[in-house]
């Protein structure tokens, strides 16, 4: 590997040194061997700076669960050579079982998780691992419409009634968080649907999750196979850290037949390696110490589908600071007139371009152009034939790097937890009065004076921003503007998230809505205001980004959803629990001071698109007119 640093100013090596200064690899490969003697009563924090950088805790301070798995699978790998033919072996018997049962073969598999229990599928999935049989479906979401889409398109391919498509298809929960509740709604559904067609359910649904969690009581309930997550059988690894070395991560390559021995080889990185990741470490840290914080990733031709995880990977980790924080902005294309200046001291951003040696790659000639104009851009060249699972690694190491760095726990995530104990009061709640319009904090929302329609179908809502604001007459594009243009001069608000709460990845209605999220996202944002915007589906990106939007802040949320919800009756199936999550997500960002507006859409139909492209495209002209 090789990393060229272009305008490293301030100048990062200082950093770069600590590592070999403080000996950090070989503490942490002490560490490890520690807790495999002695566990982890022999942990704490006062004696070794690790436990705190990669531990859980419990209320009276003491260490609950070691979170370095990430690495020592790796290394453990190392002296296991049997591990990959042990989970082919396991994945056979997983087919034996549907084929004794049913007479079935296995066709596909629906992958129940959130945020870093998932996102990695939907990495596999994007850059092209999975595309042999079965076909592999991430369901992340609680929304009706998103498991209604999974159903319809697997009758589609398979030309089957739904009934026996249902006997060849493998259902895998998977939840890292003992209150993570999506999975079970999800299993719940889709047991329900076996039982309705009386097929025995057992053979097709297994589950990876910690002792005692939701998804745990439900599943063992029902009979359903549990698979211990790591190939150690031990609970090390934080659920955005189960990737590549996990069997949450090895079902679908090995199901797909991606060659695991060499998937698994490809995390052995040498001593080498794992410093040039400390050596990028270094370089973004300073960058952001000097306010250049927004670090625009570029990916080789074919790995486009690795930003989303690689974001997640960093910005849950490291996403607590008010003071200093890291984001990952993902864009379709470099766009110069989208920058500001090198020399604009409001100019906040770096650029780390990785590319392939011999392989053509668009991202090497945005690199240069980019570094002639005076912009920092780390550079980062992998050795021909590189496997993801190295770039999977290498990210893990440079994530740690910034966490030694700032002295921050990087495998804890508490505000992703404030918002999932939020919308588990919510549901409770809604079931008490009837439903989550009936409640409370539904009803202030909704028939609140801080809203304003535009167009008919599109109605904007400010009552949870968080900030003294008196619109008067102004229409709906009008106030957002005011609203951004406040933030903006206030300090409040350095980069916009439009988050979608439906299902953007198979239904037709839900991508049309992301395309046009998009589309104002460049008029508004990136090109009038010169300023990143993340566009993405709610609420999985809950869970893999949140912690920078709650903990580091300087961001304005919008997040959209539509007031016409689909239901899935066949399997009891309503929008309850996935409204409550749009709700919570709006509670929890105000709770902690983060500005939230809400967007309610009549529908997702194209007249309702073409008035919220609309209500972007006059707030983008709107923001012309307001006095700063």
């Amino acid at each position: 590997m090789i990393l060229t640093l272009f305008h490293d100013k301030p100048v990062s090596e200082s950093y770069s040194l600590m590592f070999e200064k403080d000996g950090v690899l070989a503490r942490l490969r002490s560490a490890d061997a520690l807790i495999t003697r002695k566990g982890l009563t022999a942990l704490h924090p006062a004696k070794n700076r690790l436990v705190g950088i990669g531990c859980e805790f419990d209320a009276k301070g003491r260490v609950k669960k070691n979170g370095y798995g990430v690495f020592n699978l790796s290394w453990r790998a190392e002296q296991h050579l049997e591990w990959p033919g042990m989970v082919m072996r396991e994945l056979d018997q997983i087919r034996s079982r549907l084929k004794e049962a049913h007479g079935a073969r296995l066709r596909f598999l629906i992958w129940a998780g959130m945020g870093g229990s998932a996102e990695d599928k939907r990495m596999y999935n994007g850059v092209g691992l999975l595309k042999r049989s079965p076909r592999c479906y991430v369901l992340d979401s609680t929304d009706p419409e998103k498991m209604k889409s999974i159903l319809d398109d697997i009758v589609r391919r398979s030309g089957l009634r739904l009934a026996d498509a249902l006997r060849s298809t493998l259902v895998v929960g998977m939840a890292m968080g003992k209150t993570s509740y999506e999975p079970v709604v999800n299993l719940e559904k889709l047991a329900l649907l076996y039982d309705k067609y009386k097929i025995d359910s057992r053979p097709n649904f297994l589950y990876m999750t910690i002792p005692g969690s939701l998804l745990d009581k439900f599943a063992s309930k029902r009979g359903y196979r549990k698979v211990e997550l790591q190939l150690d059988n031990a609970d090390t690894t934080a659920g955005r850290h189960s990737a590549p070395l996990t069997r949450g991560s090895l079902y679908p390559l090995g199901l797909s037949k991606v060659d695991l021995r060499e998937w698994m080889e490809g995390t052995f990185l040498s001593k080498e390696q794992i410093h040039t990741a400390w050596r990028l470490s270094a370089f973004l840290h300073a960058q952001s110490k000097a306010g250049r914080d927004k670090i625009t990733l570029i990916l080789p031709l074919g790995w486009a589908g690795a930003g989303v995880w690689t974001k997640q990977d960093f910005e849950e980790s490291l996403g607590k600071s008010e003071e200093l924080g890291i984001k990952i902005i993902l864009e379709s294309r470099i766009k110069l007139a989208n920058y500001r200046s090198p020399k604009d001291p409001l100019q906040d951003r770096a650029f780390l371009a990785v590319k392939i040696k011999g392989q053509a790659a668009e991202g090497s000639a945005k690199a240069g152009m980019l570094r002639r104009r005076g912009y920092p851009v780390a550079s980062l060249t992998l050795p021909r034939g590189t496997l993801l699972s190295t770039y999977m690694q290498f990210v893990h190491y440079t994530v740690f790097g910034l966490a030694w760095l700032r002295n921050m726990n990087f495998v804890t995530q508490p505000s992703v937890e404030l918002y999932k104990t939020i919308t588990n009061r919510l549901f409770e709640e809604a079931g008490k009065a009837g439903g989550i319009e009936k409640t409370p904090e539904w009803q202030a929302m909704a028939a609140g004076g801080q809203r304003k329609k535009h167009g008919g179908s599109v109605t904007l809502l400010w009552n949870r921003l968080g900030l003294e604001f008196q619109p008067g007459k102004a229409d709906a594009p009008t106030i957002y503007a005011q609203i951004v243009k406040r933030l903006m001069a206030e300090g409040l608000m350095e980069y916009a998230e439009l988050t979608f709460f439906g299902d953007a990845a198979y239904s037709r209605r839900g991508k049309a809505t992301l395309k046009t999220l998009n589309r104002a996202a460049e008029r508004l944002f990136r090109s009038r205001l010169k300023m990143p915007v993340d566009i993405y589906e709610g609420p999985p990106m809950n869970h893999s980004y949140h912690e920078m939007i709650i903990g580091h802040g300087k961001c304005l949320s919008t997040v959209v959803l539509s007031e016409k919800q689909e239901k899935l009756p066949a399997a009891g199936h309503t929008p309850q629990y996935h409204m409550a999550q749009f709700l919570a997500t709006q509670m929890a960002l105000a709770e902690r001071g983060r500005p939230v507006v809400a967007l309610m859409l009549k529908d997702l139909e194209e007249p309702t698109l073409a008035s919220l492209e609309d209500f972007f495209r006059q707030a983008a002209t709107a923001l012309k007119s307001i006095k700063s």
